[in-house]
């Protein structure tokens, strides 16, 4: 039937130009009422109203994207309104299922199941080889199970049968979840096939509640007509340079035309370099898209949030970071999170957003770095002891060490190959093997002055660059000062928000015996000359070395157990009581390890806290997520939670103290009603439900601690060193000034002592 309207098409474009008047006046309306209400919140969304979280295919990065167990995951450990993600996909009878996509043997068995059943097509104009749902019944996807998509995580569930299920088993089993988010990424490879997902989504909404409807394809939303009540359209923005395949425009044009959006879109679901873009793993400066997008009255939410992918080096391989940059940064928010953690998402919205710098702490522990903030800076220099500072610890720490003239300085190790770049300098021929640290040859503290240690340029630790290829911000990889033990205690002399600082001191006896270097005492005379005056804590593994710094000061002495261990036994505790303020224990004896799971937790911190009233301190915590135990979520926050308020340790060791310290100030933990997201993990909890068949055999369980294991001989007295280029020993008696031996002052007091022996013996 020919229409009025097609016999005058000016009548038409008169009658569209003014509908579409209406329709961006109605846009700007909305936008101006949103604005106002945004404005009586502390939220910069488009509603006002907190950040969504929406759980992608799941908790899909601990267990199979879009398996029932992911799915189940949710509710116990995130935010009561988190939304759940379906990539639905359709098999050859049309039937509805949850998968991460069309191809299928990335995250499934389906090679295993059909050896044969491969198949070529053409995807989005790529010719693509793989197995795909359109080769498939419903029925012959039964004998499929769903595995990891992502190779870095773990396999223990890749054998527990996931099934693979439908839209309408999903959404019946979990018993209608808060929210239902549908994802469509290739319906016009459907309709090529003769397959509609627009007709089964119709068919599916009549008994499934569906909130959001997403597609990176705008004919999908031209083509799809619900009823009054429809779910929330949000459109899907590709990479910039990729074609969307109905407007044959690039996503990166799209974005310029957000009211072209708008018309039948109510919202945008972007990658995260949309709103913040990175070159070389740094940020650069936000662009202006969620305010944008805002204006024009579409809510904004953010993709590819995963505790586990490489983040911009800006937040230190803490995803928490990462995601308050996106909605706390006091210019925009994102409205929503499309996460594979949601437990981090969730309690970075609830729990960690807008505490401001004066948010009062909440938790009492004591944070204390290791070699200051060492993930961040080189460690022990000038830069990361101030950024340790600025981050809230409480104690900043300085492992000594001592040049070949007796001054005392800040390094984490006694070997300069480890945190300088020694090897590339005129001392690296000074090289020898000490077998009692390595049978391997070193460029060690002892065999340079302090004048030549200074022209060395520090190097940052990069502990998991091996086999993962984890970095720390390489633009700072050398930079900052090393410094003199006298130069930390001026420094820290200064800060109003730090307690005190913990001082580290090991090789005592081989210093005193082969090198004729008193360490302890360079260390007491240091601190006697700084007059520092807040707290002080002297570390060693060494019992002989605290029982000697017990005999000549009153500092507090703390006892680092070196060994991961199960067990301590009362009498070791009691030894360890007569010369130990407190213990340090490694995170391991707190929490075993097999095959990156915890298997168990130890009685330690609580029988030496409570029954022997020693204070606790745990080591070494670190942001990257291959740090830490699978129960953790790959997440530092959680690993900090569960030793805080689970094992009640009294404090962490930590190369970001940031983390630590940011955690102290949440305003969960405090809540009588502790969220699911800030309760702590339940020891061997995921052990539980891995299958047996993906885990090694159990390892053997580690040692008891014993009285022999405390018990050491004394201290040697200080032997000169044969050398003829030997700055002589430090004598018992001897002053030296800032703790350095003078080697002018070691002569001539050795000719004043021969020249007394010379005149008794004349009397």
């Amino acid at each position: 039937m020919i229409t009025h309207m097609q016999h005058n098409p000016s009548m038409f474009g008169f009658r569209a130009s003014k509908l579409l008047l209406s329709v961006l006046f109605l846009i700007q309306l909305l936008s101006t009422q949103l604005l106002a209400q945004r404005s009586k919140s502390p939220w910069q969304t488009l509603t006002g109203k907190a950040p969504r979280v929406i759980a992608r295919g799941g908790f899909s990065g601990l267990f199979p994207d879009s398996s029932l167990n992911a799915y189940n995951f949710v509710a116990p450990t995130s935010a009561p309104n988190t939304v759940l993600w379906c990539d639905v996909q359709l098999t050859k009878d049309g039937v509805g299922i949850c998968f991460p996509s069309v191809t299928m043997y990335n995250a499934s068995n389906v090679q295993d199941a059909y050896p044969k059943k491969k198949n070529s097509y053409l995807l989005n104009g790529v010719p693509t080889q793989d197995w795909f749902t359109i080769d498939f019944t419903s029925k012959d996807l039964q004998t499929v199970f769903l595995i990891r998509g992502v190779l870095s995580r773990s396999d223990a569930y890749d054998n527990n049968q996931n099934v693979i299920s439908t839209v309408q088993e999903i959404a019946t089993q979990l018993k209608k979840p808060k929210g239902f988010w549908l994802n469509v990424q290739h319906d016009a490879f459907y309709t090529q096939h003769n397959l509609s997902i627009s007709s089964f989504l119709l068919t599916v909404s009549k008994t499934v509640i569906i909130d959001y409807i997403s597609s990176p394809e705008v004919s999908f939303f031209r083509n799809i007509r619900f009823g009054k009540t429809r779910p929330k359209f949000v459109f899907r923005f590709l990479d910039k340079d990729e074609v969307e395949v109905s407007t044959n425009q690039t996503y990166g044009s799209l974005m310029k035309n957000l009211t072209f959006i708008k018309t039948f879109a109510s919202g945008v679901l972007v990658p995260k370099s949309y709103i913040w873009p990175v070159k070389d793993q740094y940020l650069l400066p936000h662009t202006s898209f969620v305010k944008d997008a805002h204006r024009a009255g579409l809510e904004v939410y953010a993709s590819g949030f995963a505790n586990d992918f490489d983040i911009a080096y800006n937040y230190s391989y803490d995803p928490l970071a990462e995601y308050l940059s996106f909605m706390d940064n006091g210019d925009f928010s994102v409205d929503g999170f499309l996460s594979d953690f949601p437990l981090t998402a969730s309690s970075a919205v609830d729990c960690f957003s807008h505490l401001g710098s004066n948010a009062s702490t909440q938790v009492d522990f004591l944070v204390i770095s290791k070699n200051g903030a060492s993930g961040d800076y080189p460690g022990c220099t000038d830069l990361a002891y101030s950024k340790a500072i600025k981050d809230g610890a409480d104690v900043i720490d300085c492992s000594v060490q001592m040049s070949s003239d007796g001054v005392p300085f800040c390094l984490n190790s006694i070997d300069l190959v480890e945190s300088t770049n020694i090897i590339q300098s005129p001392f690296k021929n000074r090289s020898a093997t000490v077998p009692e640290f390595n049978s391997l040859a070193g460029l060690y503290s002892f065999n340079l002055a302090w004048s030549e240690i200074q022209t060395l340029t520090p190097a940052i630790t990069n502990p998991y660059n091996g086999g993962f290829k984890m970095f720390r911000n390489p633009r700072e990889r050398s930079s900052g000062k090393l410094v003199t033990l006298s130069q930390f205690l001026n420094f820290t002399k200064n800060s109003s928000s730090l307690v005190g600082v913990l001082i580290n001191v090991e090789h005592a006896a081989y210093l005193r015996e082969k090198q004729g270097l008193d360490i302890v005492k360079a260390v007491l005379d240091t601190l006697k000359e700084s007059g520092y005056s807040k707290r002080v804590m002297i570390q060693s593994s060494n019992s002989s070395v605290l029982v000697d710094i017990k005999k000549h000061s009153r500092y507090e002495t703390v006892y680092e157990v070196e060994e991961t261990i199960r067990d301590i036994l009362d009498s070791a505790i009691q030894d360890i009581k007569t010369f130990a303020d407190a213990v340090v224990f490694k995170k391991l004896s707190v929490y075993p390890v097999s095959a990156s799971f915890i298997t168990g937790q130890t009685n330690l911190v609580e029988r030496l806290q409570k029954k022997f009233k020693l204070p606790v301190y745990v080591e070494t915590f670190r942001n990257e997520f291959v740090s830490q135990a699978w129960d953790f979520f790959s997440d530092a926050t959680v690993e900090l939670n569960t030793h805080v308020t689970l094992a009640g340790v009294s404090g962490t060791i930590t190369e970001f103290p940031l983390t630590a310290a940011r955690y102290k100030r949440n305003r969960c933990v405090a809540r009588e009603d502790t969220p699911p997201y800030m309760i702590p993990i339940q020891p061997a909890g995921l052990l539980e439900i891995a299958s047996p068949t993906s885990l090694p055999p159990a390892e053997a369980p580690n040692p008891v601690f014993t009285d022999a294991d405390v018990t050491e001989p004394p201290l040697p007295p200080v032997i000169a060193r044969a050398s003829a280029t030997s700055p002589g020993p430090l004598s018992t008696d001897q002053k030296a000034p800032n703790g350095q031996a003078r080697v002018a002052l070691s002569l001539l007091l050795s000719a004043l002592s021969m020249v007394l022996a010379s005149l008794l013996l004349l009397l």
